[in-house]
């Protein structure tokens, strides 16, 4: 283990511009400034760690799809979390603001640690999100006036799945349950929602890598990918881990398009409308098989009937990352309907 006398601030050597500082910029810009200046010390700071370093420098494909400052993010936020080095607890705890001392020393101690981490995608699993998800099902609720049978994709913790037990403000409209202890209420843009009942008879979902909320290593990886600075998303998700204790979700270990392809060739009840949705999904899909992904569920949609209708949600960045829209698509008509843009961790929605 290195003494902090040995080591040097000397400049990263990642491409410049690196995805650590374009992503620290997009922090910044989210409301985030501590994490920002985490991701540029750790940009400067990263040859300390040559692993990580080299696993960063060879990435095959999109670094910015892959979220790959991200999972650097949560790596050491889960550092300072588990007290692993003081010097970078305390810069997160706000004890001082030596970024580059702290980064300096964590990346060299913990150069495996964060290479293990790097592995596995991002699991935010971001409830501020089930706002929009819960504005798009109202639409759907009022032109189908039938329950729903949700079926997600990417669940993670699948703490979305339970997005009926949470309480919403959207814009003055109050939905949801407001007996509940998590109260979901994003700065509104534009005119009020459609409101509608939203009954879900049952829901489920698929994740490669899933998470479960009876799992303490599973909450500490969440927890993790929280922004440090955001303590209200930290408390959002503490309310909304309680909840899926309580009321654990259903969740399958399963590939994406196999899980969906077999759910969907199941027999629909009628009087059911079935729903498939995701959110910060697809990025992760290589291009193939997104577009495999709209085969499968537009297939189904040629099945569907005004007595067993299908939809599908999806809050997702554009192609080229400039917004987050949230998109409603309904057969058997199959019309596609843009409802809102929105940020990506749920703070505002603009509905149209």
């Amino acid at each position: 283990m290195p003494d902090s006398a040995d080591l040097l601030t000397l400049p990263g050597t990642i491409d410049t511009p690196s995805e650590l500082t374009r992503q620290a910029d997009i922090c910044r810009a989210l409301g985030s400034d501590f994490v920002g200046r985490v991701l540029e010390a750790a940009d400067r700071q990263l040859h300390h760690a040559p692993m990580t370093e080299a696993v960063i420098a060879s990435w095959p494909g999109d670094r910015a799809a892959a979220a790959l400052a991200m999972r650097l993010n949560g790596a050491l936020h889960a550092i300072a979390r588990r007290g692993i080095v003081p010097e970078l607890t305390a810069l997160y705890r706000g004890d001082h603001a030596d970024f580059d001392h702290a980064l300096a020393l964590a990346l060299a101690r913990c150069d495996l640690f964060i290479i293990e981490w790097l592995r596995d995608p991002t699991q935010t699993n971001e409830v501020g999100r089930s706002a929009a998800l819960m504005a798009a099902l109202m639409v759907a609720a009022k032109r189908f006036d039938l329950p729903f049978e949700l079926l997600e994709l990417g669940t993670s913790c699948g703490l979305n799945l339970n997005l009926a037990r949470y309480g919403y403000d959207l814009g003055g409209v109050q939905c949801g349950d407001r007996e509940s202890p998590l109260r979901i209420a994003p700065e509104w843009r534009g005119p009020a929602p459609v409101t509608a009942p939203v009954d879900i008879i049952s829901a489920s979902g698929a994740d490669l890598h899933p998470l479960y909320a009876s799992h303490a290593d599973s909450c500490e990886r969440l927890l993790a990918f929280i922004w440090a600075d955001q303590r209200h998303r930290v408390q959002r998700l503490e309310h909304a881990l309680d909840i899926a204790r309580a009321c654990p979700p259903q969740i399958e270990q399963a590939e994406a398009l196999a899980w969906i392809e077999r759910k969907l060739a199941w027999p629909q009840p009628a009087g059911t409308c079935r729903v498939i949705f995701h959110s910060m999904f697809r990025q992760y899909l290589p291009v193939p098989e997104r577009a495999r992904l709209a085969e499968i569920i537009a297939d189904a949609g040629e099945r569907a009937t005004e007595q067993s209708p299908l939809a599908w949600i999806n809050l997702e960045w554009t192609p080229d990352r400039s917004e987050v829209q949230l998109m409603l698509t309904c057969w058997p008509d199959g019309e596609q309907r843009l409802l809102a843009t929105c940020h990506p961790y749920g703070e505002w929605i603009a509905w149209r």
